[in-house]
């Protein structure tokens, strides 16, 4: 209803019924229905502007018909250009009186310019691309003006240099489009066609192009592209199937929170799988060397299969749920080819590694030296009592090695102190649990029958706990070290 013309959308429904329609489509940019009028009918049509202009060839001018000149077309183009500048949308509207519905011989009414604002959300989630390494683009069907005005709001583009038409990329050939879209931000009344093109264009470049879309025409662009992405409440049945993620609340800003997500989980999956490689390959080193050289097994079979179930287990689980690190969004997007030992991650699974070896290794030996054992012969033949000693402290500064290792491994940039920062209990919990469990087993006189494990005086303990804590110094020397070299690098 219009209360300002006392004008109810029933009541001219009631007057005026439609008896036919020619749907919009994306190619015409127009949308006309045809009404009864009195004996006769009328066809109302409206839609860009710049599709109707050839099919004009009247003007209502205060209530009366009369021939169209090139003097209004440029005075309606002018309007048009300048309600679209300020981010406008503009429909221009006309009619004819036909018996048949057509666009045809119409008579120009005027323009209706709408604002279809941004979501204020929009703009920081551009910006945080931005400082991803994602750059955004706006592909849509509004006057060239009006997109522009729209992407300079958002940070999307900065001049009108980087905006062109769906023309202009119909006049592109392939090669010259892969060269026009590494500058390009904003691509105006552009078809269903376009879409594809620019979508393959940008993958064509090396690009991963992830395409958001609501309507039919927008399915062949969204299989198109390597992440397709449809709009939850008004996308179509067609566009949500074509799709590979539905956002459930059409807001521009979730599929950031997305990335974001996505670059914590992966985090969280490469230091896991860090963690667990390099307390894997600390265990078999260990064993190597001591067999290798002569000595007996610092290990028995129950030692691996605790550390497995209880100081692998649960820190893997902490560094799984691990919060996502504050300055997560502003690294580089990273390469799909790249596997998830790329930037350091293999060299830091195996100094990792090599330091709980030396941990474990300089525990096990300290338990002969501080019963005067030295010699290799000495170390060979000591009694099953020493040997279990021996055993004991192997197997306990391994199971604190790795609890400390799954603390350091939380964030390999920083030092351990800012590391319970972030509020990860579950980590917290593994740490105590770990501790806990492991002082009980070789602490309570029934379960060190079970583990073979021996009574600990206070100088073993001592060089237990500092064997243990090899790793943490590693890192704090490591994290030392990347810093000053990003300070050199700048």
């Amino acid at each position: 209803m219009n209360s300002e013309f006392n004008m109810h959308k029933s009541e001219i429904e009631g007057s005026n019924p439609r008896v036919d329609e020619i749907p919009f489509d994306s190619v015409r940019k127009l949308m006309s229905t045809q009404h009864t009028e009195g004996k006769g009918k009328v066809t109302f049509t409206k839609g860009a502007f710049g599709s109707m202009e050839p099919l004009l060839v009247s003007v209502l001018d205060n209530g009366v018909e009369r021939a169209i000149t090139k003097k209004d077309i440029e005075e309606i183009n002018k309007a048009v250009s300048f309600y679209s500048s300020k981010a406008l949308r503009v429909l221009a509207l006309a009619y004819n009186k036909l018996n048949k519905i057509e666009e045809t011989e119409l008579v120009f009414v005027g323009l209706v310019a709408m604002i279809d604002p941004a979501r204020p959300e929009a703009k920081p989630a551009v910006a945080k691309f931005k400082t991803a390494g994602i750059t955004t683009i706006m592909i849509t069907g509004d006057h060239k003006d009006t997109a522009f005005a729209i992407a300079h709001d958002l940070g999307i583009a900065d001049s009108i240099d980087q905006c062109i038409t769906g023309k202009d990329v119909d006049a592109l050939s392939e090669e010259e489009l892969q060269e026009k879209v590494k500058t390009v931000r904003v691509f105006a009344r552009v078809s269903p066609e376009n879409k594809v093109q620019i979508v393959k264009a940008f993958k064509a470049n090396g690009n991963i192009c992830a395409m958001t879309g609501d309507g039919v025409n927008d399915a062949p662009s969204l299989k198109a592209a390597d992440i397709g992405i449809a709009m939850g409440i008004t996308g179509t049945d067609v566009a949500k199937s074509a799709a590979d993620m539905v956002l459930t609340d059409d807001n521009f800003a979730s599929i950031e929170k997305a990335v974001e997500e996505g670059r914590g989980i992966f985090a969280n999956i490469k230091k896991t799988v860090i963690f667990l490689l390099s307390s894997n390959i600390a265990e078999v080193l260990a064993m190597m060397f001591v067999i290798i050289v002569g000595f007996k097994t610092p290990f028995l079979a129950i030692h691996l299969l605790w550390i497995n179930l209880i100081t692998d287990s649960l820190p893997a689980i902490a560094l799984g749920v691990d919060p996502k690190a504050k300055n997560i969004m502003e690294e580089k997007p990273r390469d799909p080819k790249e596997g998830i030992f790329a930037h350091g991650g293999f060299r830091d699974t195996i100094l990792h590694g090599l330091f709980i070896t030396v941990a474990v290794i300089l525990a096990y030996l300290s338990a002969f030296w501080t019963n005067g054992i030295f010699d290799y012969s000495g170390i060979v033949n000591a009694s099953d009592e020493i040997l279990h000693q021996a055993q004991t402290m192997a197997f306990t500064s391994l199971a604190f090695a790795e609890l400390i290792h799954m603390v350091c491994m939380s964030n390999t940039s920083e030092s351990f102190i800012k590391v319970f920062r972030n509020k990860n209990w579950v980590m917290l919990i593994a740490l105590v649990a770990g501790v806990g469990l492991q002082f009980f087993v070789v602490l309570t006189p029934g379960v060190q029958k079970v583990f073979n494990t021996a009574p600990l005086g206070p100088a073993e303990w001592l060089i237990t706990l500092a064997a243990s804590f090899v790793p943490l110094f590693a890192h704090e020397i490591i994290v030392v070290i990347k810093k000053i070299s990003a300070r050199k690098g700048k």
